[in-house]
């Protein structure tokens, strides 16, 4: 497919719109209306309406041509997302009419979702209502960037400028507030058909575009061919022999003889064909939105849920990461629940591990909470038991939202943030090969005999300030006093050689971990015990640690709340950290991650220096000690 040609079926691709707003502002009434406007209904279908309404005693009820169940007309009030097929003089159009009641918010999310640009609508009697901001905020959530503000039912206020211009400064100024550069606003009257299709003389003050022309300058950007290839697979399937992975690209641009990455699992090879359907020739690339079949150099083993990339601008892979979430479900969200989640087209299994803040979608400030209540916005963390692919959704919103699903029930919906967490692709692949493994003539058992104790890592974790390195230093003069063989590799003595070329982004201090876990394994190995000091802020950094070190490992948790590290500050870090000195530092601008199972906690806020050392040798003795354990 020629480059012309592929930006000719970009443009004749229908423009997806939601629209939005407050029960009873008028959404469907204006849907309704635009498409009477536009020649877009059948005259049989209008003149059942005007039946209807007649019949009802009203004047004729363009919201009618929407409502497909005959419960929302009974309730008047849209119970499901409709999607409507229209068009004007310049495009083709879907449109979206989500629910603007809080009942059916769920609804709202999954429409919301799709769509290249919003329509939230105003009356211009009632002004912006609570449920107005949340859908202009979830509308945000959900990383919809071009949105018109249409403030309808300006007949019912006399078509009065003041009270337009009030009520478009109220919208404008929540929009901005909350991030969404507003497009449009325009007073429209959508029972008397003023301003959607065509000028009205009641409007004369008005001399900005009709809502049809408005809508026309919006652009696609549902098909973002210009941005890193993500090709989520939906299903594996095998004809003759052939093994065809099927999905729909949600990004970039994808080509015969490509290399792609496969994320989590890390695999690589090569598209030997595309295999679409109904297409005269074979296709030797595929666009944004299209639904292919791929077909690879060699057979290994992808399953759904994987994600292909080019390797250059692969997804990053994390089993946590901070979400702005949208809660649905009548139960509360609390810390420890487990939801399935579903990101593209991959079902894994998270626990809310903090809800970091709840934000009022009023005046937008957050504050500490417990749960996050029904039809709440709140920023949290999430984690899984094995490495996702994840995308920032301010970068890829295809890929970088979800939703969470307990049992059969949308419970909420969200965006992935991934600041303050490294990338841990780079700690999961093994680049190294033709290794050979050379086994020593001495044993573990061999060396502890002579020495008198068992090698080990004590892996010391903690807020910068809680007295780690003061631990570390006076338990390693206390035991080499009774005759242990101990060294200690703190943090800044670390930096200064082995890991000078690191910096302290998230991704440079999951490396610096990974590092000292592997060289503390092998002093372990050699019979001694080895103290590691070090904040390690992330759980899965402390993990692979573990893994390196097998039964040698020993997570000390030194406990100290944030007030007192602050309090402490003995290296002036939490002070410059605070005044925007040092970014991304732990507990401040970026995250710790407190050990859920550690082996020995002690608390150096509510503990002495002496206490604290004499339970870490006393818990050395205990463990580690063969003559007192007759080993």
């Amino acid at each position: 497919m020629s480059q012309r040609t592929a930006q000719s079926l970009h443009l004749n691709e229908p423009l997806r719109i939601v629209i939005v707003g407050h029960v009873d502002h008028g959404k469907s009434t204006l849907i309704g209306r635009l498409l009477f406007d536009t020649d877009s209904v059948p005259e049989s279908k209008v003149a059942e309406v005007e039946a209807i309404s007649a019949r009802r005693g009203m004047v004729t009820e363009w919201s009618f041509l929407l409502d497909a169940f005959q419960a929302e007309r009974d309730q008047a009030v849209t119970i499901d997302t409709t999607q409507i097929w229209f068009k004007s003089a310049k495009r083709n159009y879907v449109i979206i009419d989500a629910p603007g009641h809080r009942e059916f918010l769920k609804n709202m999310v999954s429409g919301a979702a799709t769509a290249d640009a919003a329509v939230l609508v105003v009356d211009a009697a009632e002004g912006v209502k609570e449920q107005t901001r949340r859908h202009a905020y979830l509308l945000h959530l959900l990383g919809v960037r071009q949105v018109c503000v249409v403030v309808n039912k300006m007949d019912l206020v006399d078509y009065d400028q003041a009270r337009f211009d009030q009520v478009a400064g109220e919208a404008r100024n929540y929009l901005a507030d909350i991030g969404v550069a507003v497009s449009y606003v325009l007073p429209v009257s959508a029972r008397m058909g003023d301003n959607l299709a065509q000028p009205a003389a009641n409007l004369a003050w008005f001399d900005g575009p009709t809502m049809l022309q408005s809508l026309d300058s919006f652009q696609s950007v549902s098909r973002p061919a210009g941005q890193p290839l993500r090709f989520p697979i939906q299903d594996i399937y095998k004809f003759d022999e052939r093994r065809i992975l099927a999905g729909r690209i949600e990004s970039g641009v994808l080509r015969v003889g490509d290399s792609l990455l496969f994320s989590p699992s890390n695999l690589t090879a090569h598209v030997a064909s595309i295999e679409s359907w109904s297409t005269p020739s074979p296709a030797v690339e595929a666009h944004p939105g299209e639904s292919v079949g791929i077909t690879l150099d060699e057979q290994i083993f992808v399953e759904r849920g994987e994600i292909a990339s080019h390797e250059a601008e692969a997804p990053q892979l994390s089993n946590v990461f901070r979400a702005t979430l949208f809660w649905l479900a009548k139960e509360p969200l609390t810390v420890g629940k487990r939801y399935k989640l579903k990101l593209a087209t991959r079902d894994a299994n998270v626990q809310v591990e903090a809800i970091e803040k709840v934000i009022d979608t009023d005046s937008l400030a957050g504050r500490a909470a417990e749960a996050l209540e029904r039809n709440g916005v709140g920023e949290v963390v999430l984690r899984s038991r094995t490495p996702l692919a994840l995308d920032e959704y301010r970068s890829l919103p295809k890929t970088g939202r979800f939703v969470l699903v307990d049992g059969y029930d949308t419970v909420g919906g969200g965006a992935i943030s991934m600041e303050g967490y490294p990338d841990q692709r780079p700690a999961l692949r093994v680049k190294s090969t033709n290794i050979t493994p050379v086994s020593h003539r001495v044993s573990a058992t061999e060396r502890s005999k002579v020495v008198g104790h068992a090698g080990g890592v004590l892996w010391f974790t903690g807020l910068s300030g809680a007295g780690k390195s003061t631990l570390a230093m006076a338990l390693e003069q206390h035991l080499f006093q009774r005759g242990y063989q101990v060294y200690v590799l703190d943090g800044d003595n670390v930096r200064k050689g082995l890991n000078a070329n690191l910096g302290f982004s998230p991704e440079d201090r999951a490396e610096n971990i990974r590092r000292v876990g592997e060289v503390a394994a092998l002093f372990a190995d050699a019979g001694i015990i080895c103290i590691a000091s070090f904040i390690s802020p992330y759980r899965a950094d402390r993990d692979r640690a573990r893994e390196a070190a097998g039964e040698h490992f020993h997570e000390i948790y030194v406990k100290a709340d944030l007030a007192i590290c602050e309090q402490r500050d003995p290296k002036g870090l939490y002070r410059r950290a605070r005044t925007g000195e040092i970014p991304e530092f732990t507990g401040v601008s970026s995250p710790y991650e407190a050990p859920e199972d550690a082996q020995l906690t002690v608390d150096t806020g509510e503990q002495s220096i002496e206490d604290c050392i004499k339970a870490l040798g006393d818990y050395v003795e205990s463990r580690f000690n063969l003559r007192r354990n007759g080993g």
